[in-house]
């Protein structure tokens, strides 16, 4: 591994057994300087951030370009990265160290490319070699020689030798022109680098990189050579700083290219070494993780899991038990067999689910620095784990943290979700919350709306506002601007939003518009929204869709009749919500002028005739009567199987309660030939599957027994009466219930 002053070791990343050797060969070595593989245009003051008390990995050093965020590479460390060791190892004892990779400005600028086999390869060539030692899977087989050695002496030099024989049965055989240049210019400038450092005399140099270059840095190749490899290189300005990172994003699974598949259970490894102290711990932590979620884990089951893993270890010539023999045992001992809750193991200890820690002195664009600020302010410390948050729009503590949530999810930084709240009010707000590392690149990014989030939510939401080109987005969008506290952004949106429903003719865009304004009213009292930016919207909004109803429901086919009904329905709903007196009004009259048209489609006519009964628009004898005019004899048996439809669907109550509307579909059915009721049996029976269990239960019971009504009672008249003695028998229950006197 070595030439000289020179002392190359190759290692894998994220290895702990790797960083273990790496480690005790540093100690030995004791070098006059540590060159490590990484972007050289990291600066020493970001280098030696690594050594802050603060700083706690899982880490990433992110490099970026600044006119273009989304231009960016991660370099991620976790405490076990064998980098990582080397740069603490050199700070600590302040020895000079440095970064020694083709720099970010540089790398930074090169258009990006597709991965080939090729380069998978030279990302992890190990899996090759562990494919040939006959294991399916290259961690198990590097943990297997690697990170289970107790004597690490000449680890490095069997990996050379091992890379070298790849390289060498690699032949010429490249990726491509364009991969091929990338990875010799790569190669190029660290041994350019190395080069430095001799010259400024250092006499026991150390080079810590990924094991595929290895070969490379120590073959003879001319200084000439790697200058005319590293000519016609692009540049771009680039910045840099340390990002928190996560578990889940070392794992191979999030795409990382050299994630490995269990980074939770390579930092225990690191901590506890391969001993058998490291079973016994990591067990105990498995016992610990189920107990919290309620399944029965004991310290005796515990006990047992060890030793079956002890057991197992031995069986097949290990000589501690690593992560298979372990998972095993805790299906056995711990689970009785049940691989379900393995999930749960995976997620908090396989994976893990720490999230790393940066010091404030890390260099941060105004947007993080104003975040942090409100995060520390409003107690909102950013979690790996997912975190129910609920909030209490009265309080002024909790409103602030909702907008402050609320306002980056206008920026593009969605750190959370909202969930159905269980309280039937409108002042609670149940969030779930996780911060991912890619969401510090995405404040980074929204760095170009303002400095500030308050003042970037703005800016952004003004952009928005002034794109939106259809009602119902803007619409959606001024929901949004509301909960966000962006008043001015509101403001352009509601001119917006008034100028195109001014001009626009697309009755179904009015009726989709409406519901997220309405909506909307319903939060002015606890979020403090003035109601009035919104009043003359939403009542030009309600006047264009009344004067446009009995025209927009003329001569409507089936599909378009569905589409129509369900406006309806939204437009009914919200307006209901709101609570405006005034424009119920006039929504009513509307849907009475539409019940005087005689060309309107049954579903459309059933609903707006259930919506004015509902409202109390439309009297009881009025409805038995049409619903005897649209089932007569003469009638088309289609169009009244679709007005019962639109009249009953997603509610059978009132055909529970009302017995002359029973009366009057019961014989309409039987009046029906064959062919008329095999015709509309279908679309009765979909009208049907909308009621509730019980509803339908209770009119199955009625068909069967023939009975009238439970409570209504036929007399001689044919007029209806209420038996009052079986009344009379439920109202004490209902006095207690409503808290009256008895």
């Amino acid at each position: 591994m070595s030439e000289n002053d020179l002392h190359v070791f190759g290692i894998r990343h994220h290895g702990p057994g790797s960083a273990r050797s790496l480690g005790a060969a540093l100690i030995a070595l004791e070098p006059s300087i540590v060159l490590i593989e990484g972007p050289s245009d990291v600066d020493d003051e970001l280098l030696a951030l690594a050594a802050h008390a603060a700083m706690a990995p899982p880490v990433a050093l992110l490099q970026y370009v600044p006119d273009e965020p989304h231009r960016a590479h991660y370099y991620p460390f976790a405490i076990f990265s064998p980098e990582w060791v080397a740069l603490r190892y050199a700070l600590e004892r302040k020895l000079p160290v440095r970064f020694i990779d083709l720099p970010g400005s540089h790398s930074l600028a090169a258009e990006s490319k597709t991965e080939t086999d090729t380069e998978r390869l030279r990302r992890d060539p190990l899996q090759t070699v562990a494919e040939a030692a006959g294991y399916a899977d290259g961690e198990r087989w590097w943990e297997h020689v690697v990170e289970e050695r107790h004597d690490h002496t000449g680890a490095f030099d069997a990996v050379r030798e091992v890379m070298t024989a790849v390289r060498e049965a690699m032949g010429g055989a490249e990726a491509n022109e364009q991969e091929t240049l990338h990875e010799a210019r790569r190669e190029a400038w660290m041994r350019q680098a190395i080069r430095a450092a001799r010259r400024e005399g250092h006499e026991r140099i150390a080079v810590v990189c990924g094991a595929w270059h290895v070969p490379a840095l120590l073959a003879d190749v001319t200084a000439k050579s790697d200058t005319e490899i590293l000519k016609g290189m692009t540049k771009v300005k680039v910045k840099g700083t340390w990002i928190p990172w996560t578990p889940q994003r070392l794992a191979r699974e999030s795409g990382y290219g050299a994630g490995v598949t269990s980074p939770g259970w390579y930092a225990h490894l690191w901590e506890y070494g391969a001993t058998p102290d490291a079973a016994i711990s990591w067990m105990t932590r498995v016992g610990r993780v189920l107990r919290e979620e309620g399944i029965d884990a004991s310290p005796a089951q515990a006990i047992d899991a060890v030793r079956l893993a002890n057991t197992i270890a031995a069986l097949r010539g290990r000589p501690v038990p690593g992560l298979p023999e372990l998972t095993e045992s805790t299906v056995a001992a711990l689970l009785n067999g049940d691989t379900t809750p393995l999930a749960l193991v995976r997620d908090r200890l396989i994976i893990g689910d720490a999230l790393g820690t940066v010091p404030e002195a890390a260099p941060m664009v105004p947007l993080q620095e104003s975040l942090a600020r409100d995060q520390k302010r409003l107690r909102l410390p950013p979690q790996a784990s997912e975190k129910t948050l609920e909030l209490d729009l009265r309080q002024p503590f909790d409103r602030e943290r909702s907008v402050l949530l609320h306002r980056l999810s206008l920026l593009g930084v969605e750190w959370g979700r909202t969930e159905r709240s269980t309280s039937r009010g409108t002042f609670k707000e149940v969030w779930r919350i996780a911060w991912r590392p890619e969401l510090a690149m995405a404040v980074i990014e929204a760095g170009i709306w303002g400095n500030t989030v308050a003042d970037a939510a703005m800016a952004r939401a003004a952009k928005l506002a002034a794109d939106a080109t259809d009602l119902p987005s803007l619409a959606q969008l001024l929901g949004m601007l509301l909960v966000a506290d962006v008043p001015e952004a509101t403001r352009l949106a509601i001119g917006r939003l008034d100028a195109l429903a001014a001009v626009s003719s697309d009755f179904s865009q009015l009726c989709t518009a409406l519901p997220p304004m309405a909506r909307t009213l319903r939060y002015g009292d606890v979020r403090d929204t003035d109601r009035g930016l919104l009043g003359h919207v939403v009542e030009g909004l309600v006047a264009r869709i009344a004067a446009g109803l009995p025209a927009a429901c003329a001569s409507l086919d089936d599909d378009a009749a569905t589409a129509m009904f369900q406006h309806l329905t939204e437009v009914n709903d919200a307006l209901a919500r709101a609570s405006d007196a005034e424009l119920l009004a006039m929504w009513h009259e509307a849907l009475g002028r539409l019940l005087t048209l005689g060309s309107i489609h049954g579903l459309v006519e059933g609903r707006a005739a259930r919506m004015l009964l509902d409202a109390g628009r439309l009297a009881p004898d009025e409805v038995s009567r049409r619903w005897s005019a649209v089932l007569s004899r003469g009638g088309d048996p289609a169009a009244g199987a679709a007005w019962v439809d639109g009249f009953l669907r997603d509610s059978g109550t009132l055909l529970v309660h009302d017995v002359t509307l029973w009366g009057i579909l019961d014989s309409w059915l039987s009046a029906l030939t064959p062919e008329a009721f095999d015709m509309v049996l279908p679309l009765l029976r979909r009208t049907v599957s909308t009621f509730s269990a019980p509803e339908r239960r209770r009119l199955g019971e009625r068909a069967r027994s023939g009975a009238t009504s439970p409570v209504v009672a036929r007399v001689d008249d044919d007029s209806t009466v209420f038996d009052t003695e079986r009344a009379a028998a439920v109202l004490p229950t209902i006095a207690r219930l409503l808290g009256l006197p008895q």
